[in-house]
């Protein structure tokens, strides 16, 4: 009996699963990092792999996972975007959310511009249902004027950013053209030829350099008296601010396939469109954008049976308070899968060697990982689905916290590893 419990021993020492475990060991002591790995068989309906499963990670990008699965659940097949009620002459109208007017990263349909805009009576805006701050709770206040921190609102324009173009060097161009206006030139040289805004308001400094730039796109101070001033300028017609709370009977006018704003979202990694998403979502279960209603309500209704309870504060994973285990968004992946198409989900989902943040990595000839990054400042994680050599469907969830050494490093160490996965399954 002792030499047939030596010989179990050693086989299952010599076993894929144990064998990369020790790798991923290996890999988290040598970068001096927080590692955590879960791996899970659809078919088989078991764990394969739990390194540091249960532990809690800063999750970056990884939040958009639970903003995706939040959002199948509420926002049906397209986006509501504007809610709207008759009142003699005019149109009051407040905004839902939807991030896809007029913005660049997505396909705009025009059917919200085309509504407003030949509407034959007065357009009264209200942003009365906006209930929470421009930028969210543990957000880097210094990335304001970065474009992956483009501020929330209840009605964007052009994704909330200004593009502007160096045609000679004093000659610009700005979309919208109305901030034309607030820029101004320093006499105070920079290493880097920048723009950079004023932080309380939409003032626009252009500093010299000697590291030349063409083009910047920086996120505006939005509030409710520019989106008035933004559609009347884009629209070409008056749109006057009010303050009015809307009746239950109010009409509601959709957009696009809210398909295109998962796709921008999840390959993408775009964190406006994910904030906004979350917003929407609030708009379905009340009448008020506050991401804190929709992160409440599926919390409670849709995540209660993951094995930990998620840390979530908002839509995107800039919030560095945002805590999230390995086997809860594996957990959280399988309940997707289950919900969603193969097909249509992995279109939807960053594809190694092929599109969105990680077609610079997984190099194949068929792709055969599909999930969604996750980055911040030594923060480095994906989480997602994995293809094998044999066919088998995996899901699974790296996370990757508190190291020093460079991005890159980390990357490649993940890659090493999903590969290895792939190939002895």
């Amino acid at each position: 009996m002792k030499r047939i419990s030596i010989v179990i021993i050693l086989l299952s020492g010599c076993s894929p699963a144990f064998k990369i475990k020790k790798e991923i060991k290996n890999f988290e002591l040598s970068l001096h990092d927080h590692s955590g790995f879960y791996l899970y068989d659809i078919a088989a309906k078991k764990k394969l792999i739990d390194f540091n499963g249960e532990k809690y990670f800063t999750p970056a990008s990884n939040a958009k996972i639970f903003t995706f699965y939040t959002s199948l659940h509420l926002l049906g097949d397209s986006v509501s975007s504007i809610k709207y009620s008759l009142r003699k002459d005019s149109l009051i109208f407040q905004g839902m959310g939807d991030p896809s007017f007029l913005y660049k990263n997505v396909f705009d349909n025009g059917k919200v511009f085309k509504f407003l805009k030949e509407y034959p009576g007065k357009l009264f805006f209200s942003s009365a249902n906006f209930k929470t701050n421009n930028l969210g709770t543990g957000w880097a206040w210094d990335d304001y004027n970065d474009d992956y921190s483009a501020e929330r609102s209840p009605f964007p324009l052009y994704g909330n950013l200004i593009e502007i173009k160096k045609l000679q060097p004093d000659q610009f161009t700005f979309l919208p053209s109305r901030f034309s206006s607030d820029f101004r030139f320093s006499s105070e040289p920079h290493l880097n030829e920048e723009i950079i805004r004023d932080i309380d308001s939409n003032q626009l400094i252009y500093f010299n350099g000697k590291e030349k730039s063409e083009a910047w796109t920086i996120p505006f101070n939005t509030s409710s008296d520019l989106i008035a001033d933004l559609l009347s300028d884009t629209l070409h017609r008056s749109v006057e601010e009010i303050n009015r709370q809307f009746p239950q009977n109010a009409l509601v006018l959709k957009s696009i396939p809210v398909d295109s704003l998962y796709k921008a979202m999840m390959q993408e990694s775009d964190n406006f469109i994910a904030e906004q998403l979350l917003l929407q979502c609030a708009a379905v279960v009340s009448d008020t954008l506050k991401p804190e209603i929709a992160i409440r309500f599926a919390t409670k209704n849709f995540l209660a049976d993951l094995p930990d309870s998620p840390q979530w504060v908002d839509g995107s994973g800039l919030s560095r308070y945002n805590l999230f285990t390995p086997r809860s968004i594996a957990v959280l992946w399988k309940k997707i899968y289950e919900a969603v198409p193969q097909e249509r989900l992995f279109k939807l989902l960053a594809a190694g060697g092929e599109s969105g943040t990680i077609k610079n990595w997984y190099k194949a000839d068929k792709p055969y990982v599909f999930g969604k990054t996750g980055s911040l400042s030594s923060v480095s994680c994906l989480s997602g689905f994995l293809i094998t050599r044999k066919n088998k469907v995996f899901i699974f969830s790296f996370m990757n916290n508190n190291f020093t050494a460079k991005s890159n490093e980390i990357r490649k160490g993940m890659e090493k590893i999903l590969k290895q996965i792939h190939d002895k399954y």
